[in-house]
């Protein structure tokens, strides 16, 4: 194994665009009519922006409910291991401020769930119904398949 980094971050080739040529048999009538550049290269569902914009919108969508409970759940070690006497603490009764804290991981467990679901709702799925809706017109225009 070589400690050379240049390897680990080889580029990686882009696919080479070649103009589609139709077959020698095919009449004028078989050939499809000639698009832009700009057309054909934004009508690929694969290269599209939209699909960089739902890989973006879902990945931070599952950063922010996962980040929620893992904010809260290392406070909640932090303070048990460099505060013992606050976590001691009584509240009311028999309840000290550690194990409420510890009880209000669950809401926050909760909450976490309800912000997924919401931002799922409110922006990632918008982004993949009109990914899937591309897809399908795309699908019904290839002619043959």
């Amino acid at each position: 194994m070589s400690d050379d980094p240049s390897d680990a971050y080889a580029a990686h080739p882009h696919r080479a665009r070649h103009p589609v040529t139709p077959p020698a048999w095919a009449t004028a009538e078989d050939r499809l009519p000639e698009l832009p550049e700009r057309v054909m290269r934004s009508s690929a569902p694969g290269h599209h922006r939209d699909l960089r914009v739902l890989r973006r919108a879902y990945r931070r969508q599952r950063r922010v409910a996962t980040f929620t409970v893992l904010a809260y759940f290392t406070t909640f070690l932090i303070l048990s291991v460099r505060a013992p006497a606050f976590m001691t603490q009584p509240v009311t009764g028999g309840l000290s401020t550690g194990m409420l804290l510890g009880l209000v991981q669950l809401p926050v467990t909760w909450l976490a769930i309800v912000l997924f679901e919401y931002t799922a709702s409110r922006y990632v799925d918008p982004l993949a119904r009109r990914m899937r809706q591309r897809t399908a017109l795309l699908a019904e225009r290839e002619p043959g398949q």
